[in-house]
Order: C-alpha cells, then structure tokens, then sequence
C-alpha cells in the first residue's frame, strides 16, 4: 500500500432529494477501505445541521455544517431530484468557492449541473448519466448528460464512467458512486493492490475490475 499523504477525508455534501445511491456508495467504499487504513475518514456535510430528508424519505444527520468548515481533501456532490433547486444555492457555491485550490471536487449523476452551472467545467471534460427516467425521456424532459451540455455548453462531454479533470473528478450514472469512491482512493495515492482489495471485501471484485480502465483522463 503506498500513500501520498497520512489519511484522507471526503465530504459528501447532503441535500433535500439527493439520490442515495449516489451518496451512500462511494460512503461505503471508504467505510470499507477504512478497515484496512482508519486514516480514512468520509461524513456528511450540509447546509445546517439539521436532518436531511433524501430521496425515498430517506433521512441523514449532517456530521458538519457549511460553517463547521471541516477539515476536507475532497468534496463530494451527489445526484438526484434536489440538484435542479441546488443549482441556484448560492450558500452552497460560496461553500465550494471558498475550499482550498487543493480541494478535489467531484460528483456523482447530476452532481456536476452543479459545478457546471458555476462555470468551473468550462473548457474541461465531464460527464454525468445518460440513461433517462420516464420523464426525462419525455418530450418535457431532456437526458441528463445533454442537460448538463446546456447548462455548461463551454464543457467538453464524456460518456466515460469516471472523468478526472484535474481538480474535478465527475462520476456517470447512479451506480457511477462505486467508481468515484474507489478512484478517490487511488487519488489519495492508494494503489492498485490496496483499491482491488477493497473491492473484493466488498464482493464487488468482477464488476471492479470491468470498470476500472472507464476512466478519461483531461487536462492532467
């Protein structure tokens, strides 16, 4: 196992109708990786500390609010219904804006209409889900991935599971929340060994090992 630094510690921002698969799946690779390296450490990061009602009625006790301004090496925007109200949350763009340059900022689904209606994807490669729900497939509604182009039409659009930008990491589809939580491993500077043991723990090994080279690379 090689490290770049001693621990990592990945912020996953909650919000009203957040898709919990996108949250809860990268939580669980850390909660996982954490038994073979403590120094990991993921929580939830929300506008107050009140709970959160998910998606599903599903509902999470923030560990931090925005003015706690935890200790964090990267930070994580899932998906969901709530991301087309969270788009004009200026509380949430001045949280972003004011993280360390070092501050990886990553996504999940519709997570990076977040970062692209900030103008942070412009010029770079992102992606974000490409299979519609019923309404979205509607003449009413428009697939994800071709609402983000509209929202950040400065954005160069990828199909791949997993885009690394740089500083921005964006993740595909729902189940996309597994591949960013291992590839924020490998960004901590875990090696391979280590992430596919991970995996393995997590009997996610086959579909680990087909994802894993999903990944484009832009601008690093």
């Amino acid at each position: 196992m090689s490290k770049k630094v001693d621990g990592f510690r990945l912020g996953i921002y909650i919000f009203k109708d957040a898709e919990i698969v996108d949250f809860a799946a990268p939580y669980g690779v850390f909660s996982v990786a954490r038994r073979l390296d403590p120094s990991l450490d993921a929580f939830f990061i929300s506008d107050s500390s009140r709970p959160v009602q998910a998606q599903g009625g599903f509902t999470i006790l923030p560990n931090y609010s925005f003015s706690d301004n935890p200790s964090i090496d990267a930070f994580l925007i899932p998906g969901g219904f709530g991301t087309r109200q969270e788009i004009y949350n200026t509380r949430l763009h001045d949280y972003i804006n004011s993280l360390p340059e070092s501050t990886i900022l990553t996504s999940v689904c519709t997570g990076s209409w977040i970062y692209g209606h900030m103008g942070l994807l412009d010029g770079i490669a992102a992606t974000n889900r490409k299979e519609p729900d019923k309404l979205e497939s509607s003449e009413a509604g428009m697939v994800p991935i071709d609402r983000l182009a509209k929202i950040a039409p400065s954005c160069k659009i990828s199909r791949s599971r997993v885009v690394d930008s740089g500083r921005i990491v964006t993740g595909g589809g729902i189940a996309a929340g597994m591949e960013v939580g291992f590839h924020m491993l490998r960004r901590a500077g875990y090696d391979e060994y280590f992430i596919s043991e991970v995996s393995r723990i997590m009997e996610y090994k086959e579909a680990y090992d087909l994802y894993r080279d999903d990944i484009e690379y832009d601008n690093v």
